[in-house]
């Protein structure tokens, strides 16, 4: 079965191009030029992934990705960005909200097929591949795996893709340093355009969600985290 890729933009002549291409790469395409037709679409009909322009006429992007996040049935949809806006505050903010990459306007379609294939051998991975270590438990949180699920004092966490993915990566080192590259490396993979902010605003969105718990995590200054033995 085809997989399924939303693409959510107002201009019709970049519709038909990233139809083109995607399709041509063997995915199934979906469109919507209003932010309003592409939620009601991802929400009857979920994608594997969704490419979302920010600059909506009727719905910014960014009230989207949080829409998106709210639902069950999409909140782990990996979501790209598209945006004529490359300012690095824009990039901060979309990865906030959730996106999982951000494409600046013009682009290649060819290297944005590149990276849809990569963040979805990532995100597919991670749903099938069960670790040896399946369940963490540590400083009040418990990590399990094959749930997929996140817990505080019993409490279950609301989390992205990429926050479970980099709290369970430091939780499974306790007292060691990891510097900012080699989380961008281990949790977003070394096919995927960001830069060392985004590892600390996903720190700072983790560290909200986790509350009490929060100081479990350390930041190192000037080298990165590590989750407190």
């Amino acid at each position: 079965m085809k997989r399924k890729i939303l693409v959510v933009d107002d201009e019709p002549d970049l519709l038909d191009l990233l139809a083109h291409h995607l399709e041509g790469a063997g995915f199934e395409v979906m469109r919507a030029g209003r932010g309003f037709e592409g939620l009601e679409l991802a929400f009857r009909t979920p994608p594997q992934l969704i490419l979302l322009d920010i600059m909506l006429p009727d719905l910014l992007g960014t009230e989207i990705v949080k829409r998106l996040r709210q639902n069950p049935a999409t909140a782990e949809v990996p979501v790209i960005f598209l945006t004529a806006r490359g300012e690095e505050m824009d990039r901060v903010v979309g990865f906030e909200l959730g996106a999982d990459d951000y494409v600046v306007k013009p682009f290649s379609p060819r290297e944005l097929v590149l990276r849809i294939q990569a963040l979805l051998r990532r995100s597919e991975g991670a749903e099938t591949e069960v670790p040896a270590d399946a369940i963490l438990d540590r400083g009040g949180i418990r990590v399990d795996r094959t749930r997929y699920l996140v817990e505080v004092s019993g409490n279950a966490l609301d989390l992205t893709p990429i926050e479970f993915r980099l709290l369970a990566h430091l939780m499974e080192r306790p007292g060691r340093v990891l510097s900012r590259d080699r989380l961008l490396e281990n949790v977003w993979g070394t096919d995927v355009f960001v830069t060392e902010r985004t590892v600390d605003t996903h720190i700072k969105r983790l560290r909200s969600k986790l509350g009490r718990a929060s100081d479990c995590i350390e930041t190192i200054r000037g080298i990165g985290y590590r989750f407190r033995e």
